[in-house]
């Protein structure tokens, strides 16, 4: 643009126009003039936008995928850890549980509650029993919905949870994996039992925390007397006596021991009955007749155990305890019937009766039971 070009596109006032402020107008002008050429004539040295993007595209996928191994190692580990990887060995239990196997214990001490269930071992377990719970609904192809969550409130599900793990740990039981067992069944027990102290009390979902328990219960009962056909005879011995030190230990809670009680004198007069019409040569009359015996001896060592702490719970219902007594006599006169073919059975019912009549003499709340009971348990 010229000099004239510029005066010729400058508007004209009528007052004239100062000759200072033209000039000032007119460089103002060839300065952008030259300026808009020089950006004209300079050449592009850029890549085209396209090629630009698919760089951008390409660097976001390669760390995408980076991050996908990284998370599928991690799920990985989390999944194919062992038990013994879960469960680090500073963490595993000092306390004896199973040292008194089939052992009675006259010394047992009222609280005798294994303290040491603190929160990291709570979320260890917990861990556990997802894990299982995923590993289940995987081989099952059953879409459930996920009961564990450190942050779910609703702790029946947990319970529930871990009975099933405690129950479907027995099912698997092997003496290759007999330590890892002991560990784990020590943490069921001690989570079932903490998860009863803080839900009883409340007086919530009593109904479906008793189903709860007496499925329990009955689980461990069957697994106690019916092991499976293809276990070593070490292997049945273990089994039978760890799930009778199971239901043991979780019969310190009187909402689980009184109901274990009623559980397992039912089925003794049941297996009393069926003894009496089987013939001894028959496959199955071994495992009934040790079945008895291990009946027996449980009764005796929850009585034994925990009658004298059931007694002071505030909790403690004395029309089950007059329901689970009753349930006892019947159970021993069920088994009156077999003295012609073995009078053990009778002699050691006869010692269990014992030990409750001494057990009620001495404890002044259960005097209080019907007479007619008290002179059954008495004769």
């Amino acid at each position: 643009m010229s000099v004239a070009d510029a005066r010729s596109q400058m508007p004209v006032a009528s007052g004239g126009i100062d000759d200072r402020s033209l000039k000032l107008a007119i460089a103002i002008s060839l300065l952008r003039s030259k300026a808009i050429q020089k950006q004209q004539k300079q050449p592009v040295v850029s890549n085209p936008p396209s090629d630009s993007d698919a760089l951008r595209w390409k660097q976001k996928a390669k760390e995408r995928k980076q991050e996908l191994i990284r998370l599928r190692e991690d799920l990985k580990q989390a999944e194919d850890a062992s038990h013994d990887d879960l469960f680090s060995q500073n963490a595993t239990c000092k306390c004896f549980f199973f040292d008194n196997l089939a052992k009675s214990n006259p010394k047992r001490l009222e609280h005798d509650i294994d303290n040491r269930f603190n929160d990291v071992l709570r979320r260890r377990f917990l861990r556990q029993v997802r894990y299982r719970e995923r590993r289940r609904k995987l081989d099952s192809g059953v879409h459930r919905k996920r009961l564990l969550d450190f942050n779910e409130v609703d702790e029946v599900e947990h319970l529930r949870s871990s009975v099933d793990f405690l129950v479907e740990l027995c099912d698997t039981f092997s003496p290759v994996g007999e330590a890892t067992f002991k560990i784990w069944a020590h943490q069921a027990v001690n989570f079932i039992l903490a998860s009863l102290k803080d839900l009883l009390p409340r007086g919530r979902n009593v109904e479906l925390i008793e189903g709860i328990v007496t499925s329990l219960i009955m689980r461990l009962i069957r697994r106690m007397c019916s092991p499976l056909k293809d276990e070593s005879e070490n292997s049945v011995f273990n089994t039978r006596f760890y799930t009778q030190q199971l239901v043991r230990e979780l019969g310190r809670e009187p909402f689980i021991g009184q109901r274990a009680v009623i559980s397992v004198s039912q089925r003794i007069s049941a297996a009393g009955e069926s003894l009496l019409f089987m013939d001894p040569f028959d496959d199955n009359f071994p495992s009934l007749h040790e079945s008895l015996f291990i009946m027996i001896q449980l009764i005796e060592f929850l009585i034994s155990d925990y009658l004298l702490i059931w007694s002071k719970d505030e909790n403690f219902n004395s029309l089950l305890f007059e329901e689970w007594v009753t349930s006892i006599l019947h159970a021993k006169k069920a088994l009156k019937l077999l003295e012609s073919r073995n009078g053990l059975y009778l002699l050691y019912m006869d010692r269990v009766t014992g030990e409750l009549a001494n057990q009620v003499s001495n404890i002044q709340g259960l005097r209080e039971l019907k007479p007619d009971i008290l002179d059954d348990l008495v004769h």
